[in-house]
């Protein structure tokens, strides 16, 4: 019969490439994860791990074990925060995926609050500007920004979100402020290489409208972005989340062009029909108000309005 400390063991050896270090992380002597590694390859009949002298590898039949045996653990662990739940306790762990640029400005300060006010959650932050299978990496949820497409995910809205073209004043005094979008196709643009082409779109009264300027300067990191921009390397179309403390202070002026950006937002989403903790509900509802309605960040705006201030 296959034993839970066994499985574990196995998983543990498994991801850490050896049995010293599967032990350290275990918190046990390498002698006993041996142990238990032989037991659950007699249950089972087979061998799961190649053993060399320099090195430990998966057999076939580990392979295929492991991934079975990575669901176990999971499940354990999620039925065992269930039961802390229904006591009252957040508990558990909590594996996110999130954009690196919104995660370091926006989403650590407000996560921190409430992992200090729940100390037994176990958050695992994946940052990464890559879109992310959720149910296929494992996460229990991502945070992302844009339009909602994804008709597997269920997505819960923390906050609306706007591009704003913004350019630093040592700029628009070299080359002039564009006043139509098609003035900016004669602009040096930086742009975000994780969207495509150097193209803009735009929302006006005639529909939509893509305009191509000069490349200046493609990046795929919107911290990097900003930093050009705040250089008078050329204008960006930016989210407020990234732009708008800059434009408060009065370092990058929004650009009006008779056109908008379409609205978008950031999200939380997790896979239609599993199950959602209550751990990643009330994590949402401390982001959600963490951000404020309207975002914090939007502060830079005409408060009737909500159109940019150009000062």
């Amino acid at each position: 019969m296959l034993k839970v400390e066994g499985i574990a063991s196995f998983v543990a050896v498994a991801e850490a490439g050896s049995i010293s270090e599967a032990a350290r992380r275990l918190h046990l002597s390498k002698s006993v994860v041996s142990e238990r590694l032989a037991d659950i390859e007699n249950s089972l009949g087979t061998r799961l791990l190649h053993r060399t002298t320099r090195k430990i590898s998966l057999t076939e039949d580990g392979t295929a074990f492991l991934d079975r045996a990575l669901r176990i653990m999971r499940e354990m662990e999620e039925a065992a925060a269930e039961i802390s739940e229904r006591r009252g306790t957040l508990s558990g762990p909590l594996r996110i995926s999130a954009p690196v640029t919104f995660g370091r400005r926006h989403l650590g300060p407000a996560l921190y609050p409430f992992l200090i006010a729940n100390p037994a959650i176990e958050l695992t932050l994946d940052l990464d500007d890559r879109r992310v299978d959720v149910s296929a990496a494992g996460y229990d949820a991502v945070v992302r920004h844009g339009v909602i497409e994804d008709s597997r995910l269920v997505a819960w809205t923390l906050a609306p979100s706007q591009r704003v073209l913004v350019a630093s004043r040592a700029y628009l005094e070299r080359y002039g402020t564009p006043t139509d979008v098609e003035a900016l196709r004669t602009h040096r643009g930086i742009f975000y290489v994780n969207r495509g082409v150097a193209d803009w779109q735009f929302v006006g009264e005639s529909g939509t409208q893509s305009v191509r300027a000069k490349v200046a300067l493609r990046v795929n990191n919107g911290d990097m972005m900003l930093d050009a921009t705040l250089a008078g390397v050329g204008i960006s179309l930016l989210p407020g989340f990234i732009a708008g403390e800059a434009i408060g202070r009065g370092d990058l002026v929004p650009i009006e062009v008779g056109a908008s950006t379409a609205h978008e937002f950031i999200y939380v989403a997790h896979p239609e029909g599993r199950r959602t903790s209550v751990k990643l509900r009330a994590m949402t509802e401390a982001l959600r108000n963490a951000i404020g309605t309207p975002p914090y960040w939007d502060a830079w705006k005409d408060a009737e309005s909500g159109r940019s201030v150009i000062a």
